[in-house]
């Protein structure tokens, strides 16, 4: 049996023997700002098992730590299991975080532990200390495929309290409709002077309403639109005649959702300067417009998790059988 520890992945080109086997070493190291931010090492041993390569990652590589059983009379290719630790004990993964962050997380019950909304929330808005008005998210993994077309979802819901950030909306639309798009809160609204000005690079809003007649006009701009997600839609929306309505609901909160190419959904919820009733609220808004909007071709169980985090907080895992028991109350 032999041990091998590799101390200190720094020293470069050494060789040592260990039980029979002759081990040689050699390790770079890749700076970023001064601060050494990728250790590479690899280790060879000859006279017994061969094969055997390591590499680390970690803003300061300690210690690598590696158990060979050598057998003389066997000499397949073989690796050996790797174990990366630091000096001060945490994780690659927990390296990466602030102390702040790590203090923060320690307080949230485990992935496998779904809490209360209410206490969920109460947990949320704790932990959001960072030195801005953090947003409220959610994130919902559901069981769906969304490369078929009847597992998509992609919907809209009118949060009761809003979402707490101004919105700038644009209007594509044509005659009496630009003054009246205007007079509901359009921050831009026009016909050929619009898509011209869209054409030409003018980006300033949030989102893009079109009246039906206009969505030839507005398909045109689909190399400027479509990257920034900016594209009038139907099924968000953002696609009707009554351009007035729909500034008025987006401007009041309404929102658009869609799974991702993972099956989840991240929608924001509000700031963490509203009350906790009025996050809780938003969410059971959430939690009903996915219920209903459920995909057709969704089969099975539907919901496999709901999490709820602020910007710059750790996620808490919500119950969502105790949110949608609160749907329509």
């Amino acid at each position: 049996m032999a041990s091998l520890t590799c101390v200190n992945a720094m020293v470069a080109s050494k060789a040592r023997f260990v039980g029979g086997a002759r081990v040689s070493a050699k390790s770079s190291i890749t700076r970023v700002g001064g601060l050494k931010a990728k250790a590479s090492v690899s280790m060879r041993v000859t006279g017994g098992r061969q094969g055997l390569s390591v590499r680390a990652a970690g803003l300061d590589f300690a210690e690598l730590e590696t158990a060979a059983s050598q057998d003389e009379d066997d000499d397949a290719d073989w690796v050996a299991p790797v174990r990366a630790t630091r000096k001060d004990g945490k994780s690659a993964k927990e390296a990466r975080m602030s102390k702040r962050f790590l203090k923060a997380l320690k307080s949230v019950p485990g992935r496998l532990n779904p809490v209360s909304p209410e206490e969920g929330i109460k947990l949320m808005m704790d932990n959001a200390t960072a030195k801005f008005v953090e947003s409220a998210e959610a994130h919902v993994r559901l069981n769906i495929d969304p490369k078929y077309n009847d597992q998509q979802l992609r919907a809209t819901v009118a949060l009761p309290k809003g979402t707490g950030k101004t919105v700038r909306v644009a209007v594509l639309c044509q005659g009496d409709n630009i003054a009246a798009a205007k007079a509901a809160g359009a921050d831009f609204a026009g016909a050929d002077d619009l898509v011209e000005d869209i054409a030409g690079g003018m980006l300033d809003f949030d989102l893009l309403i079109a009246s039906p007649d206009m969505m030839p006009k507005a398909a045109k701009l689909g190399r400027a639109l479509g990257p920034k997600g900016l594209m009038p839609n139907p099924k968000a929306g953002t696609v009707t005649p009554d351009v007035v309505t729909a500034v008025n609901e987006f401007k009041g909160g309404k929102v658009e959702f869609r799974a991702d190419k993972q099956g989840i959904v991240h929608v924001p919820f509000g700031k963490l300067n509203f009350t906790a009733a009025d996050l809780q609220e938003n969410l059971v808004a959430i939690v009903a417009a996915i219920n209903a909007n459920r995909p057709p071709g969704a089969k099975g169980i539907y919901w496999k998790s709901l999490y709820i985090a602020s910007t710059m907080g750790p996620s808490v895992m919500i119950d969502h059988t105790a949110v949608e028991a609160q749907v329509g109350k």
